[in-house]
């Protein structure tokens, strides 16, 4: 859907570094205030914070293919009721995104149904079927200018072929994104953090050294390379201790942690609430602890929310057997100001580096993660810091209702969100 263009003027607004001033959004971007035609329609913003439209680096569309669950229009309209203003749309649809062709027609659809900016996330190989490299040069050529590519749901378990996709992509600066499972150690069946907890339970365990001996072995692809690794959904304390590492090697790795990651641990999974059921699996305590410092002090560079709906249908099964996943979009802020910002880990100038800056510059998306100055795309996001909310999962702009978080009290602080002038939600 293209916005359209209007005037508007926000008052009062308080920025991320504390500093209060007049937003004035005329064709589409930041103007001067100063500017602004008598008339203008205005939105008063007292008291509330104004950032930069939030980007998420990780988020399942499932259009074309899984309808039922998910459309480009319900999706990304929960985008913006969670202050997103740009999704990037995996690969893992029906078709899999591995031409240029089914790149285009995704970008497509962004265009015509989308409530934000929609960046398309090419396959790493085809049908990700994990043994032929797919249209990575003609993807990236495309209309769609892709530039992260991911079998994400699946690992590139294959060292050849990985080390082949990290030095095709370096040509044009191309990021392979990783779903870190070791295949055998944590294989098809691995549904429950391997603990006390899958004993207990008699789920089948998936050890967190699954994740991150596939981290180790792709840093160290990345480094022999000299190109760009993305470590999908880090979960695991160790995945969190080989990252510093290949840091400090100054290995181009970047990270994101999912907020569902950040705050739900193992014990949610006794009652066999499929709800609850993700890949990776919900962790112990003193993972969700390792990730946490590692957003904190910058170790995990973004938050990626890995929106995973679907239909009641594919959830409405015994625990092993449902698909994995949770809806990430609408609450995704919520948490991270939960976790993060009211306990005094993050502050909120950290919040936007995590939520927009880094992951626009992690794809390359030249129109998002920007300052909000005169003169940029005015993609903004308007936050009431002290809203607080029961979340109901039947209220969810998404089409699918696997929402973790129902029934929990958590911020609520989307008031609107301007996406390309052009208010896309609000309260």
């Amino acid at each position: 859907m293209t916005p359209t263009t209007g005037n508007l003027l926000i008052t009062g607004a308080k920025l991320a570094d504390g500093t209060t001033t007049d937003l004035f959004i005329a064709d589409g971007k930041l103007a001067d205030p100063a500017s602004a035609p008598a008339g203008t329609q205005r939105l008063d913003a007292d008291g509330l914070m104004a950032l930069p439209g939030l980007v998420d680096s990780h988020t399942h569309l499932r259009q074309p293919g899984r309808e039922d669950a998910e459309t480009v229009d319900t999706g990304t309209a929960a985008a913006a009721r969670g202050g997103f203003t740009c999704v990037h749309a995996m690969a893992n649809l029906t078709p899999v995104t591995d031409t240029a062709e089914a790149a285009e027609y995704v970008q497509s659809l962004g265009e015509r149904d989308g409530h934000c900016e929609v960046r398309v996330v090419g396959a790493v190989t085809k049908g990700l079927g994990g043994e032929e490299l797919s249209e990575l040069g003609r993807m990236a050529n495309s209309k769609a200018a892709v530039r992260v590519f991911s079998d994400d749901g699946k690992c590139v378990s294959d060292s050849l072929v990985m080390r082949r996709a990290l030095t095709y992509v370096k040509s044009f600066n191309g990021v392979i994104a990783q779903h870190s499972q070791d295949p055998r150690l944590a294989g098809p069946n691995a549904c429950c953090h391997e603990s006390e907890w899958s004993g207990r339970l008699g789920l089948a365990g998936w050890p967190s050294q699954a994740e991150s001996v596939i981290v180790a072995r792709d840093v160290q692809l990345a480094e022999l390379t000299d190109s760009r690794i993305h470590v999908c959904h880090v979960s695991t304390a160790e995945s969190v201790e080989v990252i510093r590492w290949a840091k400090k090697r100054g290995i181009k790795v970047t990270t994101e942690v999912t907020p569902h990651h950040l705050l739900l641990d193992t014990p949610l999974v006794a009652g066999y609430d499929t709800t609850f059921k993700v890949n990776p699996p919900l962790r112990t305590s003193e993972h969700l602890e390792a990730v946490r410092e590692a957003l904190a002090d910058g170790t995990i560079e973004m938050v990626g929310t890995d929106h995973a709906p679907h239909a009641r249908q594919d959830k409405d099964h015994p625990f092993d057997v449902a698909l994995p996943g949770m809806l990430g979009l609408e609450q995704a802020l919520a948490v991270v100001m939960e976790v993060m910002v009211n306990t005094g880990r993050m502050d909120w100038p950290t919040l936007v580096e995590r939520m927009s800056y880094a992951p626009a510059r992690y794809s390359q998306t030249s129109t998002q993660g920007r300052p909000l100055a005169i003169g940029e795309p005015a993609n903004v996001t308007l936050v009431d810091p002290n809203a607080r909310a029961t979340v109901d999962a039947e209220a969810s702009r998404s089409r699918s209702r696997n929402n973790p978080y129902h029934g929990r009290e958590l911020p609520d602080p989307v008031v609107a969100t301007i996406w390309r002038g052009r208010i896309t939600y609000q309260r």
